[in-house]
């Protein structure tokens, strides 16, 4: 990146550090400074503005190619399937392949697991509660967070009951190629694509053969004016929405938990007012997202704010800090889940790449918080939680939770 005299005074982050955190008074602080800081790999944009801004500015783009390339990986099967995501595909071929994925993931489709979502969750409540009569304390991400959405994406994928466990693993490995450093956990990702295709080729073409009431079967049958996705093209989306579907969200009940461990009044609410669920979900993922920073290249010579950036110019939007900057949330870095939000928070992103998502990921968070708050009392701590280091997906590793039962 070329400096200039205002890019001189930025504040620097080491968001490669193990210790760092997104939501530490050093981020909060240095937004306060300046729209942007400098880190050891390019530019973090802080505010909601800028940061807004450049998710919905064409100039900039998301690469897997160029990202992979920071990290040293040029060629395999995981920089075979990361390049060619659709997260990655700009222009007419990023459009295509949204029209025929929208074709099949529709709010219907969606609506239709919600009494899936609900069963699973409350009964892995009900294997928390029966524990209570003893420690009433769990491994959150092992016993709840985990399970639930491995469970709602092997459901919609059509892959049955005792296989939940194989891509339970798969995803989670696969999620590790946001790791700022991939290098150290690569053999681990690459295996995982590695066997998710192996096993995603034999299912597709079990749904060929006898389609059924799954998403891997309507995107099997997409059409748009005749065209449809190819054998590679199902592949290549199918492992991206195993790990979406997955590990995004098991890190989002992870930072729900942690949230209302910290905030027990905001947990005794939405108790007491269910009708708070959806608003509760949109306020976590605001507070605490999951995805705390996005990448994107500059596509060409850009000027932000009076930093040049040179085409090629790796930037990382901070969804952490730019969903809790005052100018557009007041009181941003309070947690309120009667908050009515007057700006979308940018944990699903913004712009030609909003993530596909985001519905699914609303209601299944929102069936284990109605699931959970009608079921407790606040959860506590149980022990110290273990952390991700940090990465482009974020969350806990170990969350002991105690939970008491709650009194009808």
């Amino acid at each position: 990146m070329r400096t200039t005299t205002a890019s001189l005074d930025a504040p620097f982050l080491d968001v490669t550090d193990p210790k760092f955190r997104f939501d530490s008074p050093a981020v909060a602080e240095a937004r306060e400074l300046s729209w942007y800081a400098k880190t050891p790999l390019g530019l973090l944009v802080l505010r909601y503005a800028e940061a807004q801004g450049v998710l919905r500015d064409l100039r900039f783009a998301p690469s897997g190619e160029r990202y992979l390339a920071l990290q040293g990986i040029s060629e395999g099967p995981l920089y075979d399937w990361f390049v060619s995501i659709i997260l990655h595909r700009t222009g007419d071929d990023h459009l295509r392949l949204r029209r025929l994925v929208t074709k099949a993931f529709t709010p219907r489709m969606m609506e239709g697991f919600r009494p899936f979502m609900r069963d699973r969750a409350s009964q892995l409540a009900e294997r928390i509660a029966a524990r209570t009569s003893t420690t009433g304390e769990c491994e959150f991400m092992d016993e709840f967070a985990d399970p639930l959405p491995v469970a709602v994406m092997c459901e919609l994928l059509g892959v049955p009951a005792e296989d939940y466990h194989l891509f339970r693993r798969w995803s989670t490995d696969v999620g590790l190629v946001f790791s700022f450093n991939l290098a150290d956990v690569h053999t681990r990702a690459e295996a995982a694509v590695i066997g998710l295709y192996e096993y995603l080729d034999r299912l597709i073409a079990l749904r060929r053969a006898e389609p059924r009431d799954d998403l891997l079967s309507a995107l099997i049958a997409a059409e748009e004016t005749g065209d449809r996705l190819s054998t590679d093209e199902l592949r290549n989306l199918a492992v991206a929405l195993v790990f979406a579907a997955h590990d995004t969200t098991r890190n989002q009940l992870g930072h729900a938990m942690v949230a209302f461990a910290a905030h027990p009044d905001q947990w005794h609410l939405l108790g007491k007012r269910p009708e708070l669920a959806t608003q509760a979900v949109e306020e976590v993922m605001r507070w605490a997202p999951t995805v705390p920073t996005t990448f994107r290249f500059a596509l060409e010579d850009v000027q932000l704010n009076g930093v040049d950036l040179p085409a090629g110019s790796f930037v990382l939007v901070c969804a952490q800090a730019a969903n809790r900057d005052p100018r557009v949330f007041p009181g941003g870095s309070r947690l309120d889940i009667t908050r009515q939000l007057e700006a979308a928070h940018l944990t699903f992103g913004g712009g030609p790449h909003y993530c596909l998502g985001a519905a699914t990921a609303r209601t299944e968070i929102a069936a284990a918080l109605s699931v959970l708050t009608s079921r407790f009392d606040p959860p506590s701590h149980a022990g110290p939680v273990a952390w991700r280091a940090p990465t482009g997906l974020y969350g806990p590793e170990r969350l002991p939770l105690r939970f008491t039962v709650r009194e009808k």
